[in-house]
């Protein structure tokens, strides 16, 4: 397993701010885990690493929100992400991860800025088409595959519904369980799994529930306009973080 001590210092902080996340508010913040694990090893590493905790965080949120999701919206959303996924496995090796993050940003601002000119978390509920539903869940699955990035497509989908603030996080943390079992095909047919990235995922898991149950701790003592407001703020950030990443990395 990995012993490097600069690993441990940016994984463990990596591994909680996604559990909170991915527990408290659906996605949002956890999106940086993977690119946090980077600075100290391969990307595609740092994925294969961060994916079996997701998977136990995955098993934790589905126990904290069993029962709680929007039913009319999960069939389809699967449908999607799933078809991403098998997409996601076969550009793999072939995306540029810097330009995906580019894209991902770029896309993630300009939606956060088009729902504040209509008036940002207080802005009318919206009904979005089917069409919509497959394309960004499709897009959720293939850069969840890549990078484990699949948050902000799914948030452009899912925030203008202003679903009850229970509702929209258990949705998507049922989308993810499933996504992220489908994953472990691709990972390894890929090729991405190996003893070191095992051990060291296992040596990392014990951070998993903690992180998930600080986070459904969090949402539950906000408003659901204070909710919304930090969704949004989060989309925000992780927009201008993927942005800048994708930039250094494409000027590199």
């Amino acid at each position: 397993m990995i012993v490097d001590p600069f690993f441990y210092a940016v994984a463990i902080p990596a591994v909680l701010l996604m559990g909170v996340s991915k527990g408290g508010f659906g996605s949002g913040l956890g999106i940086m885990a993977t690119p946090l694990v980077a600075l100290a090893v391969p990307a595609p590493q740092a994925a294969a690493i961060l994916l079996p905790i997701l998977l136990v965080m995955d098993a934790t949120g589905l126990a904290a929100y069993r029962g709680t999701f929007h039913r009319a919206n999960l069939g389809l959303l699967l449908a999607g992400g799933i078809a991403g996924i098998a997409l996601g496995a076969l550009v793999f090796r072939f995306v540029s991860e810097p330009m995906l993050r580019v894209a991902l940003g770029a896309m993630a601002i300009a939606f956060v800025a088009h729902r504040l000119r209509q008036g940002g978390a207080d802005a009318p509920a919206i009904v979005p088409s089917k069409g919509k539903g497959l394309f960004w869940s499709t897009l959720s699955g293939l850069t969840s595959t890549i990078a484990h990035a699949g948050g902000p497509p799914l948030s452009v989908y899912l925030l203008p519904q202003k679903l009850d603030k229970a509702v929209l996080v258990g949705t998507t943390v049922i989308f993810f369980a499933v996504i992220n079992a489908v994953k472990l095909v691709p990972y390894v047919w890929l090729g991405l799994f190996d003893s070191a990235n095992l051990l060291t995922s296992l040596a990392l898991v014990p951070l998993a529930p903690f992180g998930i149950w600080l986070g459904v701790w969090l949402m539950r003592r906000l408003s659901q306009a204070l909710f919304y407001r930090i969704a949004y703020a989060m989309l925000a950030i992780v927009g201008a973080k993927l942005l800048w990443d994708g930039a250094r990395g494409l000027a590199g």
